[in-house]
């Protein structure tokens, strides 16, 4: 067991140190056992985050992301947190002006996430595979930059279903009714 923790704390520095090394614009944890965003990263990154416009934690154990995050990497343009434990987000994600893309899909999430309706670049939402069943219809038809949701294999209601279609200027990909997965 010990073993397979260093490895996994290896190979969270090896990512973190190329990332830093090269500069990159991309920053990938996926598949590295995290049950929480390491604290050290922020330190270790300092110098390149402003340059950091993608992150992957996809596949990992996150139950909860905090609001550091969202201030620490301010010009991110992707988020993939797939795979987790996740079910709610920090308020201050809504305010990542840049944020073009999240992907959420096989979450823990019960309610549409609130805080992605106030991020203004927002085009891409992926909440397949959660425990959705209502969504705020209002805030999202706000959403000006909203180009697709994805809310397949969630037990989205049929009012929801009936209300949305029609309000809602992007593409709403939803399960076929009755080949929905229940919890």
């Amino acid at each position: 067991m010990q073993r397979r923790m260093g490895e996994a704390v290896a190979r969270v520095a090896r990512r973190v140190n190329e990332t830093v090394e090269s500069q990159g614009d991309t920053l990938d944890l996926a598949d590295c056992k995290l049950v929480a965003f390491p604290a050290g990263i922020y330190k270790a990154v300092r110098s390149v985050t402003q340059g950091i416009h993608r992150i992957s934690l996809a596949n990992n154990e996150l139950k909860a992301l905090g609001a550091r995050f969202a201030t620490t990497f301010s010009q991110l343009r992707e988020l993939n947190l797939e795979g987790n434990l996740l079910h709610r987000l920090p308020q201050e994600l809504g305010s990542l002006l840049h944020l073009r893309s999240i992907n959420l899909a096989r979450n823990k999430f019960r309610h549409f996430p609130e805080p992605l309706a106030a991020a203004p670049a927002l085009e891409s939402i992926n909440l397949e595979g959660n425990e959705i069943a209502e969504v705020p219809t209002e805030a999202l038809a706000n959403m000006s930059s909203l180009r697709s949701l994805n809310l397949r294999a969630n037990p989205v209601c049929p009012a929801v279903r009936l209300l949305v279609r029609p309000l809602v200027p992007f593409e709403l990909l939803l399960s076929p009714e009755g080949n929905v997965p229940t919890a």
